[in-house]
């Protein structure tokens, strides 16, 4: 009885192991935002530059900006280009006035 137990649990093992290995391979990693950057920078676009909710206080958002900045700042080897966009997102989730644009 108990070789046909190790039989069977190897017989299964053997499938599941064969049905892991020709599954479609998957990322790792978080999916990137694919589109780019928008001409106005949202709030929305600037939570998913510094990984936070649109909601994120204050310390999160500094948090965010800082661990970003150190990874992507341009005496480091980052783009001049990409640190700015990081700043404008700090900025941008800092001002908490929704028509910051308006003259009102």
């Amino acid at each position: 009885m108990a070789v046909a137990a190790a039989a069977y649990a190897g017989k299964y093992s053997i499938r599941a192991w064969q049905a892991f290995k020709a599954r479609p391979p998957t990322a790792r990693m978080q999916k990137f935002y694919e589109v780019g950057f928008q001409p106005v920078m949202t709030r929305r676009e600037a939570a998913m530059i510094l990984g936070l909710g649109e909601s994120a206080p204050t310390e999160k958002v500094k948090e965010a900006h800082r661990r970003v900045m150190v990874a992507n700042h341009p005496d480091a080897g980052g783009s001049h280009y990409l640190a700015s966009k990081i700043n404008e997102a700090k900025d941008s989730m800092l001002t908490r006035t929704i028509g910051s644009n308006s003259a009102f």
